[in-house]
């Protein structure tokens, strides 16, 4: 099952990774109908969300009906980004988060009608994350403004990268020596208000055989350590919303970010298939009974 889940994934990264993605590109394009083709195949029904944001970009986010469609159950929602920067064709930064959503959509959504549920289950790719987390903003505006109720959100924020060696994991100055300087562990990072949410995820991801996991919980919405706010979860955390951000922890281990280096064949698919099984493993915690 495992080496399946595997080759999947890397199916799926290369798929969406060969070239940029930026926003209006025809490789953006290509992304959103390579989404949408295999969110619908997996069985979610999908409500794209267009917009233009205050900066003037546009976006589509592609977001999934909730399943169950109770609306008196709250809200979880699990994402990743689908667009690059400019000179990056992305795989860690981030087909390898998309690759993800996509494998948990396949796993969970056939359990899903057979199951007692305490939340209702949202997948979302987001658009322009790579310019201000400006598609994740406009979800989490809309889900306030609506007074949605929010149990948690999860971003999928570069899950690929591993390195074993010694001193491959560097550190921001003040949380070095706290955690491992090996870079072989998937950090889980949440605010001291998404406890709950965190160590519930926590204890799931850490029931994955030789997946070693490392988290994190910040004051307030992050701003102490700005670092801990680069990704689509911090759209959620400014809203008042419990969020984590599932992260290979970006450029302080992987060297190829934001580099036109960052291409599929960096990645380790073994790493990223038991990433995938841990969060395949939170989501069912969190949404069914």
């Amino acid at each position: 099952m495992t080496h399946l889940l595997t080759a999947e994934l890397r199916q799926h990264v290369e798929h969406l990774a060969n070239v940029p993605r930026p926003p209006g590109s025809p490789e953006h394009r290509r992304a959103q109908a390579y989404l949408t083709h295999t969110l619908k195949a997996a069985g979610f029904g999908l409500v794209p969300e267009h917009g233009v944001a205050a900066e003037g970009f546009r976006y589509t986010n592609l977001l999934t009906e909730p399943v169950p469609g109770d609306p008196t159950l709250p809200l979880f929602i699990v994402a990743a980004h689908y667009d690059s920067i400019a000179d990056s064709p992305g795989a860690d930064d981030n087909a390898s988060g998309l690759a993800t959503l996509i494998e948990l959509a396949r796993w969970i959504r056939p359990r899903l009608d057979g199951a007692s549920h305490k939340a209702r289950l949202q997948l979302a790719a987001y658009d322009l994350e790579e310019y201000g987390c400006l598609g994740s903003w406009a979800h989490a505006r809309r889900l306030k403004e609506g007074g949605t109720q929010v149990t948690g959100m999860i971003s999928l924020e570069m899950l690929g990268y591993c390195d074993r060696r010694p001193g491959s994991q560097q550190l921001p100055p003040a949380l070095a020596g706290l955690y491992p300087n090996s870079g072989d562990f998937i950090g889980i990072v949440g605010t001291e208000s998404s406890d709950t949410l965190l160590h519930t995820v926590v204890a799931a991801m850490k029931s994955v055989p030789g997946l070693p996991v490392e988290s994190m919980a910040i004051p307030g919405n992050g701003m102490i350590l700005p670092q801990t706010r680069l990704s689509d979860h911090s759209s959620f955390w400014d809203h008042g919303m419990p969020a984590l951000m599932i992260t290979d922890t970006s450029f302080f281990r992987n060297p190829h970010y934001h580099r036109d280096s960052d291409t599929p064949d960096t990645l380790d698919y073994d790493f990223l298939a038991k990433v995938t099984q841990g969060v395949c493993a939170a989501a069912w915690k969190i949404v069914a009974v």
